[in-house]
């Protein structure tokens, strides 16, 4: 460093360091406003992917929530216009439940290109979830496990925090997962709560009994269980003064098939007929084809190896249930085929959340233009006009 002070004064080498570090901040910027994908996949997600997994979701977050991220240039065209439960949407690729716990990123992920986002989940008390580490990538697969077990800020931080986005007039769609407080008494109560709070604020709720990682929630999805709470909450949900909010019900991909019959029947019945599904959830199944030391982890698995299973079970849902219970297609969603295959399965809606941990905010843009390209490509001007096509086709060859 003397013999550099030799050949160049101090004060030009900060000139220097100046103008080198203006550059690069003025590359990144140009980078981020064209949302180049190249610079997210070789420089922003390897950058953040040296922190631990729920630092660099943490980070993910707080830049949201900063609106440190352009607001996208691409404009949705007309064919990814879509409708769900008198909701408008400017394209059916919505954030799923798990990035924005708090309701703090929802303007900025909007921004960005989603169509909708859905928080939470959100417990009536705010509770810590589980111990750290719970959050873990399997690179290989592009997936991640996490087991973050509904840490959550609770109900009224996260409603007073909604309701300052729509006093400002906020047009987006915004969906609440409701969840229950790992030591709740009364879990009936703890989602009763949620509607009604919540109700005069969100777009839609979703009633979340699949997550794997609050122990006996996923006990909810029994019939007998099931329709002791559906049909407590739909009654509740229809006693709200003023609009009511559709209501929805989050499943796991890894129920079984009597149990798929069983809730598709119920959802069907007048006292417990609920406005959609979101199908699904993470998994507890760990597949041959998982990479990596954190593969046996436990937790729920999601990302590209739940893909199939999810589309999977969207048709079949939407089989069981005649086509009258609109789906949200959420699992391993990375590219416009992936949720144009879930539309044509039977979703009217798709989201993704793992695709978004590694490929970052091009890849919505990326998977918008890409489905508008499939659907053209196949004789769809719309949409809805693709809804659950794959169905329809099976049934016409038989």
């Amino acid at each position: 460093m003397c013999e550099l002070n030799k050949l160049i004064p101090p004060s030009r080498l900060k000139s220097l360091a100046l103008i080198c570090t203006s550059a690069t901040g003025l590359f990144a910027g140009y980078c981020l406003m064209n949302e180049d994908e190249q610079f997210y996949e070789k420089a922003l997600i390897p950058l953040t992917h040296c922190f631990n997994p729920e630092t660099a979701h943490n980070m993910a977050v707080m830049a949201n929530k900063y609106r440190l991220i352009p607001k996208s240039p691409y404009k949705d065209p007309p064919s990814l216009k879509s409708k769900a439960w008198n909701l408008n949407f400017t394209n059916p690729i919505g954030m799923a439940a798990g990035f924005d716990k708090h309701g703090e990123a929802v303007e900025n992920l909007h921004d960005i290109g989603f169509g909708f986002v859905e928080i939470g989940s959100v417990t009536p008390l705010p509770q810590p979830g589980n111990e750290k580490p719970r959050v873990f990538r399997l690179a290989e697969n592009e997936a991640v496990i996490n087991r973050y077990g509904f840490n959550s800020e609770g109900h009224q931080a996260v409603f007073e925090r909604i309701k300052r986005l729509k006093d400002r007039n906020f047009q987006g769609v915004v969906g609440v997962n409701l969840g229950k407080n790992k030591t709740s008494a009364d879990p009936i109560q703890d989602y009763v709560s949620g509607i009604q709070l919540f109700g005069p604020v969100a777009d839609y709720l979703v009633i979340n009994i699949s997550s794997p990682n609050t122990p006996g929630l996923r006990d909810w999805q029994n019939k007998d269980q099931l329709e002791k709470l559906l049909t407590t909450l739909v009654q509740v949900r229809n006693e709200l003064p003023g609009r009511k909010p559709p209501l929805l019900l989050k499943l796991a991909p890894d129920l079984t098939e009597s149990q798929r019959k069983d809730i598709g029947k119920l959802v069907l019945q007048k006292k417990c007929r609920i406005d959609g599904l979101v199908i699904s959830n993470t998994s507890i199944e760990r597949g041959p084809e998982l990479i990596g030391e954190h593969v046996n982890e436990a937790g729920g698995l999601s990302g590209r190896p739940i893909s199939d299973l999810s589309t999977k079970m969207i048709q079949e849902m939407r089989n069981i249930t005649k086509g009258e219970i609109p789906i949200i297609g959420v699992g391993g969603l990375s590219t416009g085929q992936d949720a144009f295959d879930k539309i044509k399965a039977g979703a009217s809606l798709v989201q993704l959340y793992t695709a978004y941990v590694y490929h970052g905010p091009p890849r919505v843009t990326r998977i918008k233009k890409e489905l508008d390209e499939a659907l053209r490509k196949n004789g769809y001007n719309c949409v809805t006009e693709a809804i659950g096509s794959s169905q329809s086709k099976a049934q016409a060859k038989s």
